[in-house]
C-alpha cells in the first residue's frame, strides 16, 4: 500500500493553518461582536485565542500520535468509543458546514459592493454560488487548493495595510466605552468570536504529509495561532478606533468599510475583491472538509452505506456533498447571521472540549499504542484549563446553542444505535473488566482452553504457542522496560515454583485489525532469543510467548486466571493508582487480579548486592519479609528491613517495632539487619537511605483510598525519588 508522501515544510503547514483560519472571522465577524461589548471587542479575540490554545495543543498531541488517522473525529473515537465518535463526527460536519455558510453569507454582503444586487436577494446570490461549490466539488476539481496559499498572501497583505493606515487614524473618542455590557458582555462576546480560530487544528488532519511532524506540526499551530490572534486583535482595534460604534454594529462587510474610510473608493473596491475571493475560498474548503466527516462514518458503518460510495467517474462522494450544501442552503435562507456565528462557534466549543479530555483519557488509560512524540505541556493543567473555560463559553453563548448541543448528542446517540451499533470497535475509556479479552497469541495451531487463540507464524522454539498452565510467575513485557531480561530474572526471584511464564504484550487501538500484526516479527525473534539465554545462563525454567490484544489490562488478567500463577510481574511506567473517571489499568490490575502484583521499576542497577525492604509495623509484615527474604537469597545478597516512626515516637514504641521486627528477621535465611529511623517525612529518609543500596523493596496496599486516588500514593511518590531500582509488591488481602 502506498503511504503518503510527508513533502509539507513548516511554512507550507502554517500557510494551511492560516488559510484555515483567515476568512469571515475578521472579514465578516467584528461588526457583530462589536455590538455585543463595545471596543472592548479586540480583548474578546485575544481571550478567545488562549481559550483555543489548550485544544491545539492536545490536538498536536493527539496528530503526532496518530499522524495518519486524519481528523478530530477518529481521536474521539478512539479515546470514547463510537458513540461518542459519532456525535463527534455530525457536530464537527455541522460546525464547518455553519461556519462556511457564514462566509457565503458575507461574501453575498462583499459581492453587493462589487455589482448591482438588492440586499434582500443577497442570501440568494450566496445559495447561487453555493451551487457552482457544490459542482466544483462533485467534479473534484483539487488543483483550486494550489491557489490557497495567494489568497492567503493577498488577504494578509490587505489587512498588514490596514493595519499600517488604520493605527494613525485612530479617534481616542471611539473607544469609549469600553465594555458596554459588561464583564459578561465580554464574555459572551469570546465565545462569539471563537469560531474565528476554529481552523487552527484543520492541519492535524494532514499530519501524515508533513516533514517531521512531532515538530512541524505543533509549531505550526502555535505560531499560525500566534499571527492569526496579532491580526485579529490589531484590526478589531483599528476597527473600533476608527468607524463609531452605531456604523460598526451592524456592518457584516467591515474591511470593505474600513479599506474606503481610509482609502477611497478604489481602495475600498479591492478590499471587497479580495473579501469576495477569500471567502468564497473558505467556503469551497469548509464543503470540501464537511463532506468528509460523514463520509468517513458511513465508511465506518456508522452511517447509511449509501453516504460511503464514491463517483465512479470523478471520485468524489457525492451523497455527502450534496446533502452538505442542501443543509448550508437551508441555513443560509433562514437562519439569521448571529444565530449561524453562535451555532458555529457551540458546536466547535463542544469538539475542542472532547479534544481535550481525548488527551486526558489516553494519558491516564496509559494506553500502550498511545505515544505521541509530542506531549502537551503543562499537563493536565492545560487540558483542565480548556474544559472548564469550554464549558463556560458553552453556558454564555446561549440557551439555542446549548440546546442545539443537545439535540446533537441525542441525534449521535440515536443514529449510533440504528447504524453503528453492531461495531465491536470501542474505546479506550470504558469499565476494565466488563468485557472479556479479545486477543491474538503468536504461534497456535489448535484452540486451547477459554479461546485462547495462538498463531502460528514463527519459528519453532521458545515461542510454542502454549501457555503454562502452572507457572508460578506471570512476567508481563509490554515494550517499555530498560531492560526485559532484569525483569524476567526479578520475576525469577520471585518465584517459587518450577516454571515462569514470560509475555510479551503489544496493545492496539480497537479500530485495528489484529491481523494486521501476525506477520514475522523481528523484535520478537530478538526477545525470544534473549529470554532464552537468560534461562540458560540462569539454569531457569521460562517458557515465552507474544501477545496481541486490544485490551491490555483484561487480556493480562485473563492470562494470569489461565496459567494459575502467584505474582503477575510488570514495569512501572510512572503511575500505579486508579483515577476517578480515569482508570490507569495498572490500579486496576493491582484492585482486582486474583494472584499478587509485583510491580518493577528498573533504574539500571544490574548487580544487586544489597536489599532494603521498607513498610510500615503491620499483620502482613511476616509475608513482604519472607518475598523479600527470597530474593536476596536468589541474588546472594543481604536484607535489611527499614522503619520511619513518626520524629516524636517513644523509645516504648520504638522498642515494641524492633522487638516484633526481630522476630520475623530471625526466621530469614539472607544474612539481615534492622533500621529504624525518626523523620516525620518518610519519603525523604527513604529516598536518602536508597542511596546505599541496589534494590528497594515496598509494600503497597490493595486499593486505594480517595486521596491516593486524587493525588497518587505515597508509594508512586517513594518509587519516583528512589536512588536505586524499587520493586513494589501488593497481596491479596485473603
Amino acid at each position: 500500500m502506498k503511504k503518503l508522501e510527508r513533502s509539507l515544510s513548516l511554512i507550507t503547514v502554517i500557510a494551511i493553518s492560516i488559510g484555515g483560519m483567515l476568512g469571515s472571522g475578521i472579514f465578516v465577524l467584528p461588526g457583530l461582536a462589536a455590538a455585543k461589548t463595545g471596543s472592548s471587542v479586540w480583548l474578546a479575540y485575544l481571550i478567545a485565542a488562549l481559550c483555543i490554545l489548550p485544544a491545539a495543543l492536545s490536538k498536536s498531541e493527539l496528530a503526532t500520535a496518530m499522524p495518519s488517522s486524519g481528523g478530530t473525529y477518529v481521536y474521539i473515537e478512539r479515546a470514547f468509543g463510537p458513540i461518542l465518535g459519532t456525535v463527534a463526527g455530525i457536530g464537527l460536519w455541522l460546525s464547518l458546514l455553519l461556519k462556511s455558510s457564514f462566509a457565503l453569507v458575507g461574501f453575498g454582503a462583499y459581492l453587493s459592493i462589487l455589482i448591482s444586487i438588492d440586499p434582500d436577494l443577497t442570501r440568494i446570490v450566496a445559495v447561487f454560488f453555493l451551487g457552482l461549490i457544490l459542482l466544483l466539488n462533485i467534479f473534484g476539481v483539487k488543483k483550486v487548493g494550489k491557489v490557497q496559499i495567494v489568497i492567503v498572501a493577498l488577504s494578509l497583505a490587505c489587512l498588514t495595510l490596514i493595519l499600517i493606515f488604520g493605527l494613525p487614524e485612530i479617534n481616542t473618542v471611539f473607544l469609549k466605552p469600553f465594555l458596554i455590557n459588561g464583564k459578561m458582555g465580554l464574555m459572551s462576546t469570546v465565545a462569539f468570536v471563537y469560531i474565528s480560530y476554529a481552523g487552527v487544528t484543520k492541519v492535524a488532519a494532514i499530519a501524515g504529509e508533513i516533514k517531521n511532524p512531532d515538530k512541524n506540526l505543533p509549531r505550526a499551530m502555535i505560531l499560525s495561532l500566534f499571527i492569526m490572534t496579532t491580526i485579529y486583535v490589531s484590526i478589531a482595534f483599528i476597527l473600533v478606533g476608527n468607524i463609531p460604534l452605531e456604523a460598526l454594529e451592524k456592518d457584516i462587510k467591515p474591511i470593505y468599510t474600513i479599506a474606503n474610510m481610509l482609502g477611497g473608493q478604489y481602495v475600498g473596491y479591492a478590499a471587497a475583491i479580495i473579501g469576495v475571493i477569500t471567502l468564497i475560498s473558505m467556503a469551497n474548503s469548509g464543503v470540501l472538509a464537511a463532506s468528509r466527516f460523514p463520509f468517513a462514518m458511513a465508511r465506518h458503518k456508522l452511517l447509511p452505506s449509501f453516504m460511503s460510495k464514491i463517483h465512479s467517474k470523478y471520485l468524489t462522494p457525492t451523497s455527502t456533498i450534496i446533502l452538505t450544501c442542501v443543509v448550508m442552503a437551508f441555513v443560509i435562507l433562514f437562519l439569521d447571521v448571529e444565530k449561524i456565528a453562535k451555532l458555529a462557534s457551540a458546536f466547535m466549543v463542544m469538539m475542542f472540549i472532547l479534544v481535550n479530555a481525548a488527551v486526558v483519557v489516553l494519558r491516564e488509560t496509559s494506553a500502550q499504542w498511545y505515544n505521541p512524540p509530542f506531549r502537551s505541556p503543562i499537563y493536565p493543567y492545560v487540558q483542565i484549563f480548556g474544559i472548564i473555560s469550554g464549558i463556560v463559553l458553552l453556558v454564555l453563548l446561549g440557551w439555542l446553542p446549548f440546546l442545539s448541543i443537545i439535540a446533537i448528542f441525542i441525534i449521535g446517540v440515536a443514529i449510533y444505535f440504528n447504524f453503528g451499533n453492531k461495531t465491536r470497535r470501542t474505546g479506550v475509556l470504558r469499565k476494565y473488566g466488563h468485557r472479556p479479552a479479545l486477543y491474538l497469541l503468536y504461534k497456535r495451531k489448535n484452540k486451547e482452553k477459554k479461546d485462547l487463540t495462538v498463531i502460528n507464524n514463527i519459528n519453532e522454539g521458545v515461542l510454542d504457542g502454549k501457555l503454562v498452565s502452572d507457572a508460578g510467575v506471570v512476567v508481563a513485557l509490554l515494550g517499555n522496560e530498560n531492560s526485559p531480561e532484569m525483569l524476567v530474572e526479578i520475576g525469577a526471584a520471585i518465584n517459587r515454583r518450577l516454571q515462569i511464564q514470560a509475555i510479551n504484550i503489544t496493545e492496539v487501538p480497537n479500530q485495528t485489525y489484529l491481523d494486521a500484526f501476525m506477520d514475522d516479527n523481528p523484535k520478537i525473534h530478538s526477545l525470544a532469543r534473549r529470554i532464552s539465554g537468560l534461562a540458560k545462563a540462569k539454569n531457569l525454567d521460562i517458557d515465552f510467548e507474544a501477545v496481541v490484544t486490544h485490551d491490555i489490562s483484561e487480556t493480562i488478567d485473563e492470562l494470569s486466571n489461565q496459567t494459575n500463577c502467584d505474582w503477575l510481574v510488570m514495569g512501572w511506567n510512572g503511575k500505579a493508582h486508579s483515577g476517578i473517571f480515569v482508570r490507569n489499568p495498572i490500579g486496576w490490575l493491582v484492585t482486582n487480579i486474583n494472584s499478587d502484583f509485583a510491580l518493577f521499576k528498573d533504574n539500571g542497577v544490574r548487580h544487586i548486592s544489597k536489599v532494603l525492604i521498607a513498610l510500615r509495623p503491620g499483620r502482613k509484615d511476616k509475608n513482604f519479609i519472607a518475598i523479600a527474604d527470597r530474593i536476596s537469597q536468589f541474588y546472594n545478597a543481604s536484607l535489611t528491613l527499614l522503619h520511619v516512626v513518626p520524629a516524636d515516637s517513644t523509645k516504648e514504641a520504638i522498642g515494641q517495632i524492633e522487638e516484633s521486627s526481630s522476630i520475623i528477621l530471625n526466621k530469614a535465611i539472607s544474612k539481615s539487619n534492622l533500621i529504624i529511623l525518626k523523620s516525620d517525612s518518610s519519603i525523604d529518609a527513604i529516598s536518602k537511605t536508597s542511596a546505599g543500596y541496589d534494590l528497594l523493596i515496598l509494600g503497597t496496599p490493595q486499593k486505594d483510598n480517595w486521596i491516593n486516588v486524587l493525588f497518587g500514593t505515597g508509594k508512586d511518590k517513594f518509587t519516583e525519588k528512589s536512588a536505586c531500582s524499587v520493586l513494589r509488591l501488593t497481596m491479596k488481602d485473603n
